[in-house]
């Protein structure tokens, strides 16, 4: 089902011990992994400090895109939960200096609420 949902746009999350080793060599010294969400190939990655996104491209996957956000430069954000129709929750980012929001589609199984808290938690430092 997890591949059914990556098909679909979907995140799921991931254990943290997999990509504190995957990712280690993009992370500043002493810099955490809080939570790790996986779409087929790509990921989006919430440290204590910025909020990374890797986007895999091309057939192989070899070629990877690294973007960092600091939680600082999130202007705002909102989330939709899921409903009994539209099984997906949604997070929009809105980045200062872009006018459209960045987007993240997550399945039934993550808990938007708690992707919600992490964000709240760094940002509004």
């Amino acid at each position: 089902m997890a591949i059914f949902n990556g098909l679909l746009g979907n995140a799921t999350q991931v254990a943290l011990t997999d990509v504190q080793r995957e990712y280690a060599q993009i992370l500043a010294p002493e810099e955490k992994i809080e939570r790790a969400y996986k779409l087929v190939r790509d990921m989006f990655i919430f440290t204590d400090k910025r909020l990374i996104l890797v986007d895999k491209q091309g057939v192989t996957g070899k070629k990877t895109e690294y973007h960092s956000i600091p939680y600082k430069s999130i202007s705002h954000y909102s989330v939709e939960t899921a409903g009994h129709f539209d099984l997906d929750a949604e997070l929009c980012l809105y980045v200062s200096g872009s006018a459209l929001p960045l987007k993240k589609t997550f399945n039934k199984s993550v808990n938007i609420y708690e992707v919600q808290a992490v964000l709240s938690q760094y940002i509004l430092k």
